[in-house]
């Protein structure tokens, strides 16, 4: 690819006093100055924002404009592809780069959550999954991987141990990061064992095997490599791989996430690099199952033996391949919108030696992103490295 994250800025997630638009409008001026970019140069803009009922004002694409008068009549656009609509702008701005209709380009990703009642969060979500097949699902979007965790453990046996490991991992390791929605080692005890604080929520999934409910934004300036040669620090989209799968999950085998699979095949074969080139991965742990799914899609552990990642150290800080050093959608929060750009955005923090001083990993020469929508519908890789 010929284009490069030049620049970023990342709220807190969590509950949120800000409105969507202060959100948008606050990180893209800081995106911009942090990118050392005048608005002025700014060729076109994109938008994550999933919405599904989460904000009344709809139609966002245009509060970005309000972060500087020199945005007005640039070309704006809004994308959604569910829990990967971050993601989504990503790779929508990279495109536009590499068609030469744009050389500088700002994404946001965005999502307001904790507004809304839960009954209508747990609704909105489950508007990611097939209806006719899973409108009904008790517990939401909840409910639908309580199932795939249910026939996991069918499958392969029971996981809980390794579900507790991942989930206090990501706990530990965003404990060190400051823009995380919940800051605290919870431990593996406490994530492993029923209790008051931790009840059963679907199927074998406790509160700890899911992500956050959250708010929060992200943006990051992407440009072209000229460009980028000339700004104080860039990061190249190495390559990128979006695949798109059957929403219904009766039309495939949802255990082996081949979406997912699929993705890494394709960003890594672009890369020429293999996964045991990477310094790290931020994963995609809407739930803990979805990421021990992942070791097995990205190709990390074998079918059935993803296990093996986590009770092995493999994928720790100090792991041979670390996952979600940032704390994950687990303990960062998971506010739709914003979840891919942030997860753009931190890898880039990595790679520039710039990420907060608690999760900072020690000279990461190659990251990889994976942001996934639905139950492993939408798949976005991106291979990220350090040019300047």
């Amino acid at each position: 690819m010929s284009a490069s994250i030049i620049g970023w800025a990342h709220t807190t997630f969590g509950k949120k006093e800000e409105s969507i638009e202060e959100l948008i409008v606050s990180v893209a001026r800081d995106a911009l100055a942090h990118a050392k970019i005048s608005a002025g140069d700014v060729d076109e803009i994109y938008l994550g924002h999933f919405n599904a009922g989460f904000s009344p004002q709809d139609f966002t694409a245009s509060l970005v404009l309000q972060a500087d008068p020199a945005l007005r009549f640039k070309p704006t656009t809004r994308v959604e592809n569910a829990c990967a609509t971050g993601s989504a702008a990503v790779h929508q701005a990279a495109k536009s780069i590499a068609a030469k209709a744009a050389r500088v380009v700002l994404v946001v990703g965005v999502e307001q959550m904790t507004r809304t009642p839960p009954a209508e969060i747990g609704n909105n979500l489950l508007k990611a999954s097939y209806l006719p097949e899973d409108g009904d699902t008790v517990g939401g979007f909840a409910g639908v991987f309580g199932k795939i965790a249910g026939g996991y453990f069918q499958r392969y046996g029971d996981q809980s141990d390794a579900l507790a490991r991942i989930a206090a991992k990501n706990h530990r390791n965003g404990a060190g990061n400051p823009y995380a929605q919940m800051r605290k080692d919870l431990g593996y005890d406490f994530c492993r064992n029923e209790s008051d604080k931790n009840p059963f929520v679907a199927g074998p999934l406790k509160r700890t095997d899911c992500s956050l409910v959250s708010d929060g934004a992200a943006a990051l300036v992407i440009a072209d490599i000229e460009t980028a040669m000339g700004a104080e620090r860039a990061v190249l989209l190495r390559s990128l791989a979006h695949v798109q799968d059957f929403l219904p999950m009766s039309k495939r085998d949802i255990l082996e996430f081949e979406g997912c699979a699929v993705a890494w095949k394709q960003a890594l074969g672009q890369a020429k690099l293999s996964l045991d080139d990477l310094s790290f991965v931020e994963t995609h742990d809407c739930f803990t199952i979805a990421e021990l799914i992942e070791y097995e899609a990205m190709g990390l552990a074998p079918r059935g033996q993803g296990a093996r990642a986590i009770s092995e150290g493999w994928v720790e800080k100090d792991g041979k391949l670390p996952v979600n050093v940032s704390g994950g959608l687990k303990a960062k929060g998971h506010p739709i919108g914003a979840t891919g750009v942030s997860m753009h955005a931190l890898t880039a923090m990595q790679l520039c030696g710039e990420a907060p001083e608690g999760i900072q990993l020690r000279a990461p020469k190659l990251g990889g992103v994976f942001n996934m929508g639905g139950a492993a519908v939408a798949n976005y890789v991106s291979i990220m490295e350090r040019i300047r």
